[in-house]
C-alpha cells in the first residue's frame, strides 16, 4: 500500500535491521525499542490490522506466530522468555496501519501490560 512504512520495509525500499525474511514475512528491529530486544514481525502483504484479517489469512497468521518464535530464537531471548503483542486499532495501541507482531524480550515483563 502506498505510503505504508512497513510495506516499504517489506519491499526493501526503506532501511531496516533485518532479523530474517522470507517470501511472506519480514522480521526487523523496531526503530524505537521498548525493551532490549524489540522485533517487529510483518506480513509482506498489506493487512491493516488483525481486525481486517480474513478467514483466508489463517495460515499466514499461524506463520507469523511461528516467525515471532523464530525471531525470539535468533535474538537470544527464547530461552529466558519473551512477549508477543498484536495491537489492533487506535484504542488497542496500533500506530502503524499494517498488521504486525511485537516480539519483546531481554528484561522481565510486568503484568498488566497496559
Amino acid at each position: 500500500m502506498q505510503g505504508c512504512p512497513f510495506c516499504r520495509v517489506a519491499e526493501g525500499t526503506a532501511p531496516a535491521r533485518l532479523v530474517f525474511a522470507d517470501d511472506e514475512i519480514v522480521a526487523f528491529h523496531d526503530i524505537a525499542p521498548r525493551a532490549p530486544v524489540h522485533v517487529l514481525v510483518i506480513p509482506r502483504r498489506h493487512i491493516v490490522s488483525l481486525a481486517h484479517a480474513s478467514p483466508g489469512d489463517r495460515d499466514l497468521l499461524g506463520r507469523l506466530l511461528a516467525a515471532a518464535a523464530e525471531a525470539a530464537r535468533q535474538t537470544g531471548v527464547a530461552a529466558t522468555g519473551y512477549r508477543v503483542v498484536a495491537n489492533s486499532g487506535a484504542e488497542g495501541g496500533q500506530t502503524v496501519s499494517h498488521f504486525h507482531l511485537h516480539v519483546l524480550g531481554g528484561r522481565p515483563m510486568s503484568w498488566p501490560p497496559g
